[in-house]
């Protein structure tokens, strides 16, 4: 199994140092509704714990949630609400979204407000060891002091200069410098520390919840390619420097982002199609083949065509692994060995869930040709539900529906019509007719017995 790792720009052969799998992943700042693009992402990290698991590795899954932030204050302000308060809505809102996607949830949830007095020791260390200092009550990182600062994002000191989110302060030695430690602003929340009230900076608290937690070093450390620079480049340096020893992490692991038209889905940039929205329109199931049908380094841009079509894809895979099998007409039974070999191939070559998911669909096609023909598919469908699901997270479920009592005479001629043209060959026509009941929310499911349907949502009057 070779995975591919952003330091070394390099897939690698993947083995955990020792014991459980460590798996840290950047959560959330709870201060709005999650977007798509988080679901992008826990879909993905969910996807690698799945099949390490499946493999037969013990994971341990940790995952934080940003809980006091600059965005965090400054919604909570607007809203006229504390900032905690607007934290708990959002996580439990995160919670809903993830639940219905079939996500698994993380062992640990840590939160940065419950982590305060073991960043404020990694911070008082590196101030003692040289690597940080004090300055009118907020404490900076001395990037310089770490030969390597630059390596994860491929930069240098000089090119970070230009376009970098520098955060200007005359305190600061350097201008890339970070904060750890940030001074309490009139009405902000805050915590005592030795150098006056204040709160912790953004990258402090994945490093303390992630050695805390996990140890040195984590076998994944997981999230979004713009978290490379600056998050977790700071991350890495402040951590090697606190433990004196690297690695910190064996595998970085970064997903590609989920862009809407020319920029990626943010809610800073506010250009977001909120996980709620989508979930109301297609099912889970479509959306996680719809983010599975792209690898996960690659860049994934957002239209209602994508999930919309991806609707239509788990058709055949719903089909394949729910029809009941007629009494077979022959003793024949369907071979799944060869496409379980190319799902695990794809899955082992550094979790190519697109070549993944073609071996599922192939699977699927063969078993629907052979249950027409007569053939014994039940081993067949359990390897496709046992792929799809226990590593894939598919539950094959469609959402329930309702049809209006003027809609359903007309329902019943189309599929009486497209049974007529199967019957006389013309499958063009016939296939046609499936795609556009398709679109409005009704399943067809051919059998020896014939043609059966139900409706994934309310189909309206015509």
């Amino acid at each position: 199994m070779r995975v591919y790792d952003t330091y070394s720009g390099q897939k690698q052969e993947f083995a955990p140092s020792d014991g459980p799998v460590r798996m840290y992943v950047c959560g959330v700042t709870p201060y709005a509704p999650c977007h798509v693009g988080h679901a992008l992402s826990y879909v993905v990290f969910d996807v690698v714990r799945r099949y390490l698991e499946y493999r037969g590795h013990a994971v341990r899954h940790v995952q934080n949630f940003t809980d006091i932030d600059d965005k965090l204050i400054e919604r909570a302000r607007q809203e006229g609400t504390t900032v905690s308060d607007l934290a708990e809505r959002h996580i439990r809102d995160y919670f809903r979204n993830m639940d219905a996607l079939n996500i698994k949830r993380a062992h640990l949830y840590p939160r940065a407000t419950q982590e305060v007095p073991r960043m404020l020791e990694i911070v008082q260390k590196l101030v003692d060891s040289g690597y940080a200092y004090a300055a009118s009550g907020d404490v900076y990182f001395r990037v310089r002091s770490v030969p390597g600062y630059g390596g994860l994002s491929k930069r240098s000191l000089d090119g970070m200069m230009a376009g970098a989110r520098v955060e200007a302060s005359a305190q600061k030695e350097y201008p890339l410098d970070f904060a750890l430690w940030k001074a309490a602003k009139p009405g902000e929340p805050y915590w005592e520390s030795p150098w006056g009230p204040g709160r912790p900076g953004w990258h402090i608290e994945c490093s303390a919840i992630s050695l805390g937690y996990l140890g040195q070093p984590l076998d994944i450390h997981g999230g979004g390619q713009d978290l490379i620079f600056p998050h977790h480049e700071n991350e890495m340096a402040q951590s090697e420097a606190y433990a004196g020893r690297s690695p910190f992490v064996r595998f970085w692991m970064h997903n590609g982002l989920l862009r809407l038209g020319e920029e990626k889905m943010s809610k800073s940039l506010g250009n977001l199609v909120t996980l709620r929205e989508v979930l109301e329109r297609y099912t889970p199931d479509a959306l996680r083949l719809f983010f599975l049908s792209s690898h996960y380094r690659s860049p994934l841009a957002y239209a209602e065509e994508g999930p919309a079509a991806a609707e239509r894809a788990m058709e055949t895979l719903r089909v394949a692994a729910n029809t009941p099998s007629a009494r077979a007409a022959s003793g024949e039974q369907v071979d799944a060995a060869p496409y379980r070999e190319r799902f695990l191939q794809a899955m082992d070559d550094d979790f190519n869930t697109p070549q993944a998911v073609a071996a599922l669909f192939d699977l699927a096609h063969e078993i629907n040709r052979a249950r027409s023909a007569g053939s014994d598919v039940a081993g067949a469908q359990a390897t496709l539900r046992e792929l799809g699901g226990e590593i894939l997270g598919l539950t094959f479920q469609e959402r329930a529906g309702e049809v209006s009592a003027d809609a359903r005479p007309f329902i019943e001629l189309l599929v009486e019509t497209r049974s007529q043209l199967r019957a006389a060959r013309q499958f063009a026509l016939a296939d046609q007719i499936r795609g556009r009941l398709g679109e409005l929310g009704v399943t067809l499911t051919d059998s020896p017995q014939g043609t059966e349907w139900k409706a994934r949502g309310h189909i309206p009057d015509p």
